[in-house]
């Protein structure tokens, strides 16, 4: 196996790198360019990476900032416990809509052009969000920035890959520390920050917008780049064989469901934990922090896991041990919410790590660069849309029950069958072999 594993993008097809010989990196020198070009790509290279770490301090502010503040937002647009069920599902379903697609618009208009639309949507939706009088336009608007989330998520490691093709592990790593910075800090910010600016809810999330405002600054002379779209429906070489099949294999429907209820997990946790810990008596801006630690236990782990994975033959033990982490943290947010908020907080950031893990186990599934390319948007569009229910789940039994006893039972009991189908999933085989 690698040293380093090639992981993929939550919300973009797989796609076999065009070798090195073929064509030259954008932004890389060559013989005989002048002073002025060498400068000039210099200058391109480090516009590209200040917007990298721009984008990805935006990929997720605009849902953890809302989880932190759902109560204010549910009370003042009279959002019944089923409604803020959907609302936390809409995430999941934007990424399985329109992640689809970014590849073609890539094609088309380039895909420094796509990202730059896709932060202007942000910035637009968390804008308009505030501004919202009812329900209806604040989904629509909570909607609007999670479209322009979608199509960047799939779209920023194209960008690596392209621009910087000898630091590909370096700059995905930048990227991947951006994110969850972004993540925690909205997390943990957002309830303070509100009761500073005078405990309106509505300045409390309007003020990411003037985040999303500096993301859409550095990728405005990138627009016109578009003779560097990659090709990501040339999936093979053609000394490949053909992609196969991959709805006969047992082992994608296995990754699919694996994905799907990790994804759950983990917008369950983004949606609903503050106001877990919150009905449990911890004050909101420490309700905010614990969202925050659970986030920023993705960091070091997303480095490590995949590392650990690639050496392994199986990734069963690998996913019972996240399993039983979450199933751990779960039992504590039953017994005893308050009393072990920090320690629930820690174990159930490990057990969101089952992410880089089935990212890593796409890539491991398949011998081939068409067969990780079916397999990835195979396995990520069933699970994003196994996703969905979840979070909806809970804000009904929520409502429904009038306490905490029966969702979180739910979610610890999903547990067990990701558990039993990530231990399937990460069997020593590939797609290739079952289809």
């Amino acid at each position: 196996m690698p040293d380093e594993p090639k992981t993929l993008d939550p919300a973009r097809p797989a796609t076999t790198t065009v070798p090195a010989a073929t064509t030259a990196p954008p932004g890389a020198a060559v013989p005989g360019d002048s002073p002025a070009a060498g400068r000039a790509q210099r200058w391109t290279l480090g516009l590209v990476t200040v917007g990298l770490v721009l984008a990805a301090l935006n990929l997720r502010p605009a849902i953890t900032s809302l989880g932190a503040l759902l109560e204010e937002v549910s009370a003042d647009l009279h959002m019944s416990g089923t409604v803020a069920g959907v609302l936390t599902s809409v995430p999941p379903l934007c990424f399985a809509i329109f992640g689809i697609t970014a590849p073609r618009l890539a094609r088309r208009f380039g895909p420094a052009a796509v990202v730059c639309a896709g932060m202007a949507a942000i910035l637009t939706g968390l804008i308009l969000r505030p501004l919202a009088g009812g329900t209806v336009a604040f989904l629509a608007a909570s909607a609007l920035a999670l479209m322009g989330i979608a199509v960047s998520n799939v779209l920023m490691p194209v960008i690596v890959k392209r621009y910087f093709p000898d630091r590909i592990g370096t700059m995905t790593g930048l990227y991947s520390m951006a994110l969850a910075l972004g993540t925690s800090v909205a997390a943990a910010a957002t309830v303070p920050m509100t009761a500073a600016l005078g405990g309106d809810w509505r300045i409390g999330l309007g003020v990411w917008a003037a985040v999303a405002a500096l993301a859409v600054l550095p990728w405005i002379p990138l627009v016109r780049d578009r003779d560097r779209t990659p090709e990501p429906a040339r999936a093979t070489t053609a000394t490949e064989a053909p992609a196969p099949r991959v709805t006969r294999s047992r082992t994608a429907w296995a990754l699919g469901c694996f994905f799907g209820l990790q994804a759950t997990g983990a917008y369950i946790t983004m949606g609903w934990m503050p106001q877990i810990f919150r009905d449990a008596g911890v004050p909101a801006s420490t309700a905010g922090v614990l969202l925050a630690v659970t986030m920023v236990m993705g960091v070091p782990l997303a480095f490590v896991i995949p590392r650990l994975a690639t050496r392994m033959k199986t990734q069963g033990p690998i996913v019972v041990a996240l399993g039983l982490c979450g199933l751990t943290g779960y039992t504590g947010l039953f017994f005893a919410p308050a009393a072990g908020a920090w320690v629930w907080a820690v174990l159930l950031g490990v057990s969101n790590c089952a992410f880089p893990l089935a990212l890593t186990m796409i890539g491991m599934r398949s011998r081939t660069g068409a067969g990780v390319v079916r397999l990835s948007a195979f396995a990520q569009s069933v699970g994003y849309l196994i996703s969905i229910p979840g979070p909806l789940l809970v804000g009904v039994l929520y409502q429904h029950s009038g306490g905490w006893g029966l969702p979180i039972a739910l979610m610890g009991g999903l547990m067990v069958p990701q558990m039993v189908i990530g231990t399937l999933a990460g069997r020593d085989r590939t797609v290739e072999d079952e289809c």
